[in-house]
This record gives C-alpha cells, sequence and structure tokens, in this order.
C-alpha cells in the first residue's frame, strides 16, 4: 500500500479526519489534571489517545480468514488535522504516539506526489466568524506557525473550527499563505464557472466532487472543498463503521459517471469516529482504505494532490456565518438556538451573556493592555502574535530571543515579568473563546467551567501587571448566564464553587512544596513553577512529621516569584496543617524553626499549630490544598496501612466461607450476595497482585480465573484490565536481541495470552501483537535462512503465539 497513487486518475477519494480535544490544563498548572470520569486513564486525553490517536497511527489490518496481516498508519492516507493545544500537551504526554503522526505527514507526502496530508487549524478553536479582527488574525497566526513547528513545512489547508466561515475569515486565511480549507455542503450558497457566468443558487446541492475557487474582496482568493454531507453523516451517525468494506462502498457511491470532470468523493467528520466514538472505528478506516486502494479505478489522495492536478473550474460564494454543526450558523455559540446535546428540558439561556461577560473582560482589558505595554514593548499586538514562538519553546533562550526582537531598550528583571505576564494574559484572553465551552447545554459544564477558569486567569493578570480590579463587575455579570441545575444555577457560582478553588498564588504552590514533603515527596519543581535554594528541615516520629523551611517560588511561564517561608505538620491521627509566609530573614526563620521542633520533640502537636495560628497569619492550608494528582497519591499512602488490614480481613473471611459457598451452589442455593462480594474483590486484588509483580506467576492467576469462573464469582474488569496493561508493557518493553531471547520473549507472551483466554471478558492484546508484528514475525523469515540450532524452536513458538494472536506467520 506504499506505491504513489495516480494523480490522473477520473476518481478519487478522500478522507479527512479532525482530531481535536479542548484544552484541558489547569490555567495555572498548565497540565491536565486527573479527572476520575476518564477511569481507568489519568484524563480524558489519555483515554482518547489510547482509543484513538494511537491506534490509528498502527491499526490493525485483517486478512479474509479474521487474522491480522499487518498494520498501517490511517493518517499516511489520510487527510487530517489535530488541534494545535492538543499536540502540544501530546508531545510531552504521549510522545510515541506524537511523533508517530508527525511521521505519517511524511509518509503521506511520499504517496500523494509530495504533499503532506496534514492540514493547519485555527489556534485553540475558536469560532473565527465570531472573533473581533484582531483575535482572528493572531488566531490564524497562531495556527499556522505551530504547524510549521511540527511538521517542518508550509500548511496548504487550514481547518476552521467547526468549519465556522464568513468572508473575514476566509481573507484572514488567504493572507498567510493557506491554499484551500473544507466545508459542509449547507455552507454553499451558489455558484458558477469561472468564467463569469450566471451565479446558481444550490445551498446543499453543491457538487461535492470538485473543487470551487472563491475570489474575495481583497483580490485574493482560496480553494474552497465541500465535502459530502450524507456519508459524513453515514459515518457518524448510521453506523457506516460497523463495517470496513460497506463503508468503503457507500463512499464510492457518491461517484457520478455522468459528470463530465474528474471527481474527488470525499469526506469529513470527527476523527475521534474512528475508535473513540466507534470501538474499533480505526480497524475499519483501515480496511475502508485497503479496499478502495484495491480498486484499480480508484486513486486515493489528499486534498493538495487533488487541487494541484485539477485546478478550480468553478466559483463558489459562502453562506456567510455558517458552520457544520448549527443548523441555524453560528448560533450555537452565542445564542439559546435550540442546537444542544440532548438534555431534554434544559435551556441554553446562558451562552449570549456568557459570551458577552467574556467581551466586556476582553475589551475592558485591552486597552490598559495597549497602553503598558506600548512602554515596553515596540508593537505589542505583533509581540502578541510572535508570543507563539514562546508557547512553543518556553527556554530562557527563547524568551531572550522573544525580547530581543519585540522589547524597546533594556529591560530589567520586573519589565521581563511585567511582559510575560501581559503576553500570557492575552493567551488566557483568546483560550476563554474555545468553542467547546459553547457547544454543550448547561453553564456548569466541565467545557465551560475550563473557559471561565481561563477568564480568571485573565482577571488575576489583569490584577498583577495592569493594576485593574475587574473580578466583581464580572461576577455579576456572570450572575445572569442562567444555569439547569440546583448546584450551579449560574455563572457566578460555577465560578465561585468550580472555579475559584482551583486559583492560584505562589502561597499555594508553598503549601503544596510543604505538605509534599511531609510525604517525601519532591520539592525541587511543582508543575509550571520552581522550587529554589529550597532549605527545609524535616522530621518524623511514627506516622507523624513535621517540615519547616524556605524557598523562592517561581513561574516558569510568566516569572512571577516570591521568597516564602513554610511550616507543615501531620499528626498521628493524619491532620495535616500548613502555613505560609514571606520570608523574613534567617534569624526570625530560625526562632520559629526552633520552635516547631521543640513543640514536635514534645508530640505537642497542639503547640504546632498554635504556632501556626500566631506566625502564618491568614489561611490554614491542607491536604485539600494540595493538587489533585498529589492528592490521590497522599491519600492513597495514608490509607495504605489500613488498606492493607481490611484486605486481610475479606482474604480470611473468603478463606472461611468458600467452602458454604460452593455446598451451597452444590445445591443450587444462592450464595448469599456479601459473600460473593468478598470473593470478587479478594480474586480480582490477587490477580491485579501477581500480574502487577516482577515475574508474575500467570499459571497461579489462570488458577484463580478459574476459581472465579467456577464460584460464580464476578471478576472486577477495571481492575484486572489496568493490571494486565501494565504486566503486557512490562513484557514488551525491551526488544529481544538474540535467538534466545525471540524464544523466551515468546514464551512469556504466549503465557500472557493463555491467562487472557482464561478471563470471563475479551482483553485487548493490542500491544503484544503489535510487539509480534515488529519484532517476532520478522525472525520467521530470517529462521527460515539460518542453521542456527535454536532456529527450529524459535520458528514453532513464534507461530504458535501469532496464531494464539490471531497474527498471520
Amino acid at each position: 500500500m506504499t506505491a504513489p497513487m495516480n494523480p490522473n486518475a477520473r476518481k478519487s477519494v478522500c478522507i479527512h479526519g479532525h482530531f481535536y480535544q479542548p484544552p484541558r490544563e489547569n490555567a495555572w498548572l498548565e497540565a491536565v489534571e486527573m479527572q476520575e470520569s476518564a477511569y481507568p486513564n489519568h484524563d480524558w486525553n489519555e483515554r482518547i489517545t489510547r482509543e484513538c490517536y494511537n491506534t490509528n497511527t498502527r491499526a490493525r489490518l485483517l486478512n479474509d480468514a479474521g487474522d491480522i496481516e499487518t498494520a498501517v498508519s490511517n493518517y499516511a492516507q489520510i487527510s487530517y488535522n489535530f488541534g494545535p493545544t492538543l499536540l502540544a500537551w501530546m508531545k510531552d504526554a504521549e510522545p510515541e504516539t506524537y511523533q508517530r503522526i508527525i511521521d505519517s505527514d511524511k509518509e503521506s507526502a511520499q504517496r500523494f506526489g509530495g504533499h503532506g496530508s496534514a492540514m493547519a487549524q485555527g489556534y485553540n478553536h475558536t469560532i473565527l466568524p465570531l472573533c473581533n479582527d484582531r483575535d482572528r488574525d493572531t488566531q490564524v497566526k497562531w495556527g499556522v506557525r505551530d504547524f510549521e513547528s511540527r511538521f517542518n513545512r508550509k500548511p496548504a489547508g487550514m481547518w476552521m473550527p467547526e468549519t465556522a466561515v464568513n468572508t473575514a475569515t476566509l481573507e484572514s486565511l488567504a493572507a498567510h499563505g493557506i491554499a484551500f480549507t473544507i466545508l459542509a455542503p449547507r455552507q454553499c450558497d451558489s455558484v458558477r464557472p469561472l468564467d463569469n457566468g450566471e451565479w446558481n443558487h444550490v445551498g446543499e446541492g453543491v457538487d461535492p466532487t470538485q473543487a470551487y475557487r472563491c475570489n474575495l474582496p481583497s483580490g485574493r482568493s482560496i480553494t474552497l472543498f465541500f465535502y459530502d454531507g450524507p456519508v459524513s453523516q453515514g459515518v457518524a451517525f448510521e453506523g457506516l463503521l460497523n463495517s470496513g468494506e460497506r463503508f468503503a462502498d457507500r463512499i464510492l457511491s457518491g461517484f457520478d459517471d455522468n459528470r463530465p470532470h474528474n471527481q474527488l468523493m470525499h469526506i469529513a467528520t470527527d476523527g475521534e469516529s474512528y475508535g473513540h466514538h466507534h470501538r474499533h472505528g480505526e480497524m475499519a478506516l483501515a480496511a475502508a482504505l485497503h479496499h478502495i486502494h484495491n480498486n484499480p479505478d480508484i486513486a486515493l489522495t489528499n486534498y493538495a494532490q487533488f487541487l494541484e492536478h485539477n485546478p478550480p473550474t468553478m466559483e463558489a460564494r459562502i453562506r456567510e456565518d455558517s458552520s457544520w454543526s448549527c443548523l441555524h450558523g453560528i448560533e450555537r455559540w452565542r445564542s439559546d438556538c435550540g442546537c444542544n446535546s440532548g438534555r431534554d428540558g434544559w435551556h441554553q439561556k446562558w451562552r449570549a451573556p456568557l459570551r458577552a461577560a467574556f467581551d466586556w473582560l476582553r475589551d475592558t482589558v485591552n486597552p490598559a493592555f495597549e497602553s503598558t505595554a506600548s512602554k515596553l514593548l515596540k508593537d505589542p499586538w505583533a509581540a502578541r502574535d510572535g508570543y507563539i514562538e514562546v508557547i512553543l519553546d518556553r527556554s530562557p533562550d527563547s524568551i531572550d530571543a522573544f525580547l530581543a526582537r519585540h522589547a524597546r531598550a533594556d529591560l530589567s528583571a520586573a519589565d521581563r515579568g511585567t511582559i510575560l505576564r501581559l503576553m500570557e494574559l492575552q493567551r488566557h484572553a483568546m483560550l476563554m473563546y474555545t468553542s467547546c465551552a459553547w457547544f454543550f447545554d448547561d453553564v456548569g459544564g466541565i467545557e465551560t467551567v475550563q473557559v471561565i477558569q481561563y477568564a480568571a486567569r485573565v482577571i488575576q493578570l489583569a490584577r498583577l501587571s495592569l493594576g485593574l480590579e475587574l473580578e466583581e463587575e464580572f461576577l455579576a455579570r456572570l450572575a445572569d448566564c442562567p444555569g439547569n441545575t440546583r448546584e450551579m444555577p449560574d455563572g457566578r457560582s460555577v465560578y465561585e464553587t468550580a472555579v475559584r478553588p482551583a486559583m492560584l498564588s505562589l502561597d499555594r504552590v508553598a503549601a503544596h512544596c510543604a505538605v509534599q514533603r511531609l510525604f517525601e515527596g519532591p520539592a525541587d519543581e511543582v508543575y509550571s513553577f520552581d522550587v529554589l535554594d529550597r532549605i527545609d528541615q524535616r522530621l518524623t516520629s511514627g506516622r507523624a512529621s513535621l517540615v519547616v523551611g524556605h524557598a523562592t517560588f517561581r513561574s516558569s511561564i510568566d516569572a512571577e516569584s516570591a521568597h516564602l517561608t513554610y511550616c507543615a505538620v501531620r499528626t498521628t491521627d493524619h491532620t495535616v496543617s500548613c502555613g505560609v509566609r514571606p520570608h523574613g530573614g534567617d534569624d526570625t526563620f530560625n526562632a520559629v524553626k526552633s520552635r516547631a521542633v521543640e513543640s514536635f520533640d514534645r508530640a505537642d502537636f497542639a503547640g504546632i499549630l498554635r504556632l501556626i495560628d500566631q506566625e502564618f497569619g491568614g489561611a490554614r492550608y491542607s491536604i485539600a490544598s494540595l493538587f489533585r494528582d498529589e492528592q490521590h497519591r497522599i491519600v492513597r499512602e495514608m490509607l495504605r496501612p489500613s488498606l492493607a488490614q481490611i484486605d486481610a480481613s475479606y482474604q480470611q473471611i473468603y478463606d472461611q466461607h468458600a467452602p458454604m459457598a460452593r455446598f451451597l451452589r452444590s445445591l443450587s442455593l444462592t450464595v448469599p450476595r456479601r459473600i460473593r462480594m468478598i470473593g470478587s474483590f479478594v480474586l480480582s486484588q490477587s490477580i491485579r497482585q501477581i500480574l502487577e509483580s516482577p515475574a508474575p506467576d500467570l499459571d497461579r492467576a489462570a488458577e484463580l480465573a478459574e476459581e472465579a469462573a467456577r464460584e460464580g464469582i464476578e471478576l472486577d474488569k477495571d481492575t484486572t484490565t489496568i493490571a494486565l496493561a501494565r504486566a503486557m508493557r512490562t513484557a514488551t518493553a525491551a526488544i529481544p536481541q538474540s535467538e534466545v531471547d525471540r524464544i523466551d520473549r515468546a514464551r512469556t507472551l504466549d503465557a500472557l495470552v493463555a491467562f487472557t483466554e482464561r478471563l470471563p471478558f475479551p482483553a485487548d492484546l493490542w500491544p503484544l501483537q503489535e510487539f509480534y508484528l515488529d519484532h517476532l514475525r520478522p525472525s520467521l523469515t530470517k529462521a527460515d535462512n539460518t542453521d542456527h540450532p535454536d532456529a527450529n524452536d524459535a520458528t514453532d513458538i513464534i507461530r504458535t503465539l501469532g496464531a494464539r494472536l490471531r497474527v498471520r506467520a
């Protein structure tokens, strides 16, 4: 499937995937915190990467017997775009998947005549027609520059978030070198031949199989591709991904032999359809692409290659202020238009006042920003456009280069910090318009909470860098955003209950660091904050511990810093308390430390708490002040002894009552639910512990699984699946270097597969199958051409493993 495609084919196919997740980073930590709703994964980015983004880099392609023939990159065969903020997260959190996506663009260029398939996207998925001119221009510039930095080439196409379009947006794309974009068929108003014939109003009846030129008032032009609506809808809502061959046939049905021009049958959908919204959708996509590729009358292509060989012969006019996901144009992102995600009886009256509140905040901040920034920067708005270089690379050298380009003169350390805070203010002022906030049903939804968090960061930065006090007026405006739940009746309650607790000061960073130190956690870096010149003392006595110290806490994002003293204590009853204050000098610190140590030595915990109240006035911090991931880690550590006792008690209860349970079943009597629940816990935990051990006894794990089946006990699927995934990662971590290594590894993997066959639910064997394809199956060919004494044994073992994994040997 790597042969170049025929660019002059009469019939061509292009499938576009729009891969995107809203930014989920805490606005202060610049990191995605744990999201319990994504369990068993850490967060939704991680979960969707596992289900979709990664699987599409190596999609399993089955033969007629249902065995895995090979694994292919879907990205290298389709057109695709990724949200820049998603790729930024992925580069650090899932680097292997990230690199495969980048490499797929290079592979697609080899397939498609030098034209890579990746497209750019407006930076943080704002609705571009709803932006003011300056923000829209920055969104496009940042999207282009982000693309260039990752794919090492200029983008030919750009995906407009929600395909939302107006003439001003197309002008911005064209002005920044974008040759084409993709629209829904209903976004076409009318068409005519390029020789200035009569305009023909077509609406959704536009012919999607050709390219159209859109001539713009500036004299520029851009090419428009209107995707096939019915087939695209079928992917999302009609089960086309249940069968790759059916999917391919449906695409090919869009051709019409009566059309005189070379035809491009193309669709566009959310990329998450291929694996996340539809389980194994990536396999259906791979099968469809394989089916189309094997049709000698059809060429797979991408938009840039098709455009090179089939320039537009028709002109199109767009339907202004339209999108692919709102029947009312772009009202879904500014009014209660009726478009929602299906909660009966819920309204979206909050949408308009929420956007108005954000507009007020932006328009109030911008004049003060321009006035202050003009004293430090040659052109504040040009500096904002150029700040993408710092977002892409926050190293000191990158910041120095940014300031050298844009600053008026030599800067003091305070001036540098002010500039960075002003730039971050502008970044968050655009992040708060991320479209997902308005897409769903309630002002208290997770996506809306996220953008209100960005607004809160704007308010904080405006206070720090501009001296503006904006929170109360903003809260008054949020009060006019009515919600649908008793818990969050309006936008103000969302801010106060879901956003304010996440707001961060350097004092809280210090408190987090101090409480971490109570539990021997790391202390030199706290997310996007550096802990510098730390001096502290940690004492322990049984379960109790004390930390007294001081350090400089500095944001690596905007350079805000403070030298703070902290004192934290953990008592024998698990109570944790911490105080933070500005560092008052070594003498003052040593006096406080001496009093705290003396009290701790006497086990006078009440005295330490009084000391914290007296010397660290104001807020007292506790475990609740920790950031989410560290809360989970510390609570698990605190509970470990108690949980071990519970585990032992449950094991004892199970051992005592298992014979009685078997007796009851022999009489066809019902085993009490409590005994079955304890059995499920004990057996699931035992299997988990085996799988997570360095050398798992898989025979014993299989015996426990058989015991559960025999006793009618339901194993905990999530617990077992997580442990099994870890065991697979361990078993496939190292590449075998010799025949002996390959034999040993094959036997290990075979034992894992044998264990999964005893489980009452299907296991995802893809990690083992991928390892087999990459490192074991190729050795079969080598074994056929070698006289190595272990070759026959290796061949037999590897072939047997391949059969169990359903991989063609």
